[in-house]
Formats: structure tokens, sequence, C-alpha cells
């Protein structure tokens, strides 16, 4: 586990159990209160104990989360980038992608890509982000765009 600390968060890079259970926890509750999404859809083959996972905690509680896995030799997917209502708009998601992409580049990566929600685009676009407009994701729960970051 790597950690650091920018008051009053500490973000955390989950590579045990009881850091990655504080991610799984992020997301449960975001996405099954807000959108109705039941555990089966929410976890995928890229969920595990390999997987990696930023989580932001405050004090002991896990408020934020990214996960991120490799594409390929060079790109790493971000996603379920998630923080909890009441902790939206506190700069925590930006912190949580950004401590993603500084692992990612520690990897040895050259580009983070995501799926992105069609209304969150403006996000990922201030933090560099580039949406292919072309590449559009119809989901069963949301419509998403492709977008790609050169680090």
């Amino acid at each position: 586990m790597k950690e650091s600390l920018k008051q009053p968060y500490r973000i955390i890079r989950a590579d045990t159990l009881p850091y990655q259970a504080g991610a799984y926890y992020v997301r449960i509750q975001a996405m099954a209160r807000k959108h109705q999404i039941p555990p089966e859809e929410e976890f995928d083959e890229h969920d595990g104990l390999d997987a990696k996972y930023i989580v932001i905690y405050e004090d002991v509680l896990p408020v934020a989360t990214a996960r991120l896995y490799p594409l390929d030799e060079d790109a790493m997917m971000l996603g379920r980038i998630v923080v909890l209502p009441e902790y939206r708009h506190k700069g925590l998601g930006r912190m949580a992608v950004e401590a993603a992409e500084d692992w990612a580049r520690e990897l040895g990566c050259g580009k983070t890509v995501l799926e992105s929600r069609i209304n969150k685009t403006g996000f990922y676009e201030k933090l560099g982000y580039a949406a292919d407009e072309n590449d559009v994701i119809n989901g069963e729960t949301f419509t998403c765009v492709h977008m790609e970051k050169r680090l």
C-alpha cells in the first residue's frame, strides 16, 4: 500500500483486501443508491485481488475510488471513478483520477483511457482528456463516450 496525504483526506493505492474493500464499499454505496445498479452488474472481470484501486479516505471512511488496469503495454484503463454523493464537489474525483494517472505513469504507461458518461465529459476534459465523439458506448445503464489522455 502506498499512501499520500492531502488534508483532510488520505489517498491510498489499495493493494490489500482490506483497502480494496474500501473501493467496493464506495462503489456499492454510490451506484446502488443513486442508479439502482446491483453488485452483479457493478463488478466485472477486472475486479479482484489483482486489480489496482485508488481509495480516498476521510479518517477511516472510504469516500472515493478509481480502478485501473492495463489495456496494453502503453495504455491504462481508468474506470469506476466514484465519489460518495455527500463528498462530491470537493475535488475528490480529480484527486482520484490524478492519483490513478500517477500510478499509471510509474507503471510505464504513456496514455490513460476511460469511458465517460455523456454528462460527465466536461469534468474529464478539464483534466486533459479528449473525447472521441464517434466512439459512443450505449450500455444498459449509461451512454458513454471514449476519452483518452497522453501522460
